[in-house]
């Protein structure tokens, strides 16, 4: 009985077949950074392993050209 309960619920993919992961869709990479500024894993995001790497790169290059930040220092 738990188990088909657990199957039924389906949750809504993190990312839309319609966004693509890039470094210029601000809105779409904070989403799987932390508020220290940290890259959430794979498993917190369910991201398959190919788009925990683009979205990795992603926030790699969004922080070096200062579109998101490293850390966040707000205490």
């Amino acid at each position: 009985m738990n188990k088909s309960k657990r199957s039924s619920r389906r949750r809504m993919p993190p990312i839309r077949s319609g966004e693509i992961i890039d470094y210029k869709n601000i809105s779409l990479l904070r989403r799987f950074v932390s508020e220290q500024g940290k890259i959430l894993s794979r498993r917190m995001n369910r991201l398959t392993s190919k788009q925990q790497r683009l979205l990795t790169i992603a926030i790699k290059r969004a922080r070096v050209l200062a579109l998101l930040p490293f850390l966040n220092n707000e205490n």
